[in-house]
């Protein structure tokens, strides 16, 4: 596991907290039953000798902590992001949680707003940066009135322990209990979270079925951080993702487009995808690719890959959690392998489409390249014809205008929602789901990016220097940016570069 040497010490470091077995006795009374808890003692622990660099605290965020401290307040960072810095990793964003009110953190910073009504929080807005902060009374308040734990406060439990303690029963997983008190230079661990990222497992705070019945979300939001970690379901953990999957139709489209998002765009897509197929959750959020995995044989662990995993592992490599790419990216690729699956296509028509994605237009240009192409392309995808039967530019040009209408007629069938039904029919071994979650003006948004193969090049396309790729601009879903980077994909797929003998890359050309 990334960072597990950080946690070697915990044992050395740990420093009981007052009330610690009564409080372990209230936290078990409520999971009874549950085969992943086992109560845990509560602990202290020196982020100095866990290795946390604080100078990963983005400025912004320190700048929120310095301000709310030299008030008096008490303020933490909480959730992923302590995770996250004990693992060594950046940070996809910073939670502080504090002592103060919400009311209280309004007055103090002058572009402040409250958000949510289930969980109101502050967004506290930092030049360009958004940074959250919530607060122990209103967690409190929200706690006390919805859950159903029925805790009860330990004897001789110190209030800020308590506090604290109360707070972090309301996480969805135990790794994301932590918090991290950056001047005490203390993290608080009482639920058995850093024992979890020792043993490299998501596990739920409070039972499963419980916390997954309560905000179904919870269920993607497990398999978005075992797939970017590399972690494994504790086993309670992995049964109610099975078994309660069906409740993830209480969602709204808009949310299952976040959390695909949150799982396809920040590096770790082909392990999203893969966990999402082994806990059969992906009939329900993308049935058309879980149609595929099943006419391809592929069974719930199957370590073997395929065309639409090595696209996404493509994609992968150019992302990260502090790297992320718009959303328009991933469906253009989900797109392109339908229309392939659709029709397969020589390999030559898939470099010349990718040539001229990339140069943003220039067909013919394309086709001179693609003909020089000589290194070997991957013949294990059924996705791809065998070569041959193309013998003149012209031919070449009407494969690639035809790939070009047929992923943008790909992309309408993914948005249809009597399509999708229509197609599950035909596989009686497949799930059947008809839920579409990709809206109008997304569509229209991804069409956009192929209209330059039939147009020509357009008008104001900038050639930018080798392997130079904006992030700010993939992020906002810019188009010149987002057609170079989908390009790289499709080029890298389908001519792989532990492959290449050849004289042609997208990431860097050169010619022999």
């Amino acid at each position: 596991v990334q960072g597990s040497s950080s946690v070697a010490a915990i044992e050395k470091l740990v420093e009981p907290v007052s009330g610690v077995s009564e409080a372990q006795n209230a936290t078990a009374s409520h999971v009874k039953g549950d085969d992943d808890f086992k109560p845990h003692e509560w602990k202290k622990l020196s982020s100095k000798e866990l290795g946390i660099r604080t100078s990963k605290i983005t400025k912004p965020t320190r700048l929120v902590l310095n301000v709310l401290k030299k008030k008096g307040y008490e303020v933490y960072l909480v959730g992923g992001c302590v995770r996250d810095l004990l693992l060594r990793r950046t940070p996809k964003d910073f939670d502080i949680i504090t002592s103060a009110e919400l009311k209280e953190v309004l007055r103090t910073f002058p572009r402040c707003e409250v958000v949510g009504k289930r969980f109101p929080i502050c967004h506290v807005h930092v030049d360009d940066t958004i940074v959250e902060v919530s607060s122990f009374s209103t967690c409190g308040r929200t706690f006390g009135r919805k859950s159903s734990y029925g805790f009860r406060k330990p004897r001789d439990c110190d209030e800020s322990d308590f506090r604290r303690w109360r707070n972090c029963l309301r996480r969805d997983f135990t790794i994301n209990g932590l918090m991290f008190d950056p001047y005490a230079k203390i993290v608080y661990d009482y639920i058995g979270g850093m024992e979890d990222i020792r043993k490299a497992k998501v596990r739920c705070v409070i039972t499963a079925s419980t916390s997954f019945t309560e905000d179904c979300a919870r269920i993607l939001r497990g398999v978005r951080i075992a797939a970017r970690l590399g972690f494994r379901f504790a086993k309670g953990t992995a049964h109610s993702v099975k078994e309660l999957s069906y409740l993830l139709s209480r969602l709204d489209r808009g949310r299952f487009l976040m959390e695909m998002n949150y799982m396809l765009a920040y590096g770790s897509a082909e392990a999203s995808l893969r966990l999402l197929w082994k806990f059969g959750l992906l009939e329900i959020l993308l049935p058309i690719q879980a149609e595929y995995f099943v006419s391809q044989g592929f069974r719930r662990r199957d370590e073997r890959s395929n065309m639409l995993l090595s696209l996404f592992s493509s994609l992968d490599k150019y992302l990260a959690p502090d790297r992320p790419c718009h959303c328009c990216l991933w469906v253009c690729v989900l797109a392109f392998h339908k229309a392939l699956l659709d029709q397969p296509r020589d390999p030559l028509v898939v470099a010349a489409f990718s040539l001229a994605v990339h140069s943003g237009g220039s067909l013919s240009d394309a086709v001179k390249v693609a003909w020089r192409i000589s290194q070997p392309h991957d013949t294990s995808f059924l996705e791809l014809s065998e070569p041959g039967g193309l013998d003149s530019d012209a031919a070449l040009m009407d494969e690639v205008i035809d790939l070009a209408a047929s992923v943008k007629d790909a992309l309408q069938k993914l948005a249809d929602e009597r399509y999708v039904s229509r197609a599950l029919i035909k596989y009686p071994q497949a799930p059947h789901s008809d839920l579409v979650f990709i809206s109008l003006a997304l569509t229209l948004k991804v069409s956009t990016i192929f209209d330059c193969v039939r147009r020509g090049k357009e008008k104001g396309f900038v050639t930018k220097p080798r392997n130079k790729i904006d992030y700010e601009s993939l992020v906002l879903g810019q188009l010149q940016e987002v057609r170079r980077m989908f390009a790289r994909i499709v080029f890298d797929t389908v001519y792989p570069p532990e492959l290449k003998r050849g004289n042609y890359s997208l990431n860097g050309n050169s010619s022999t």
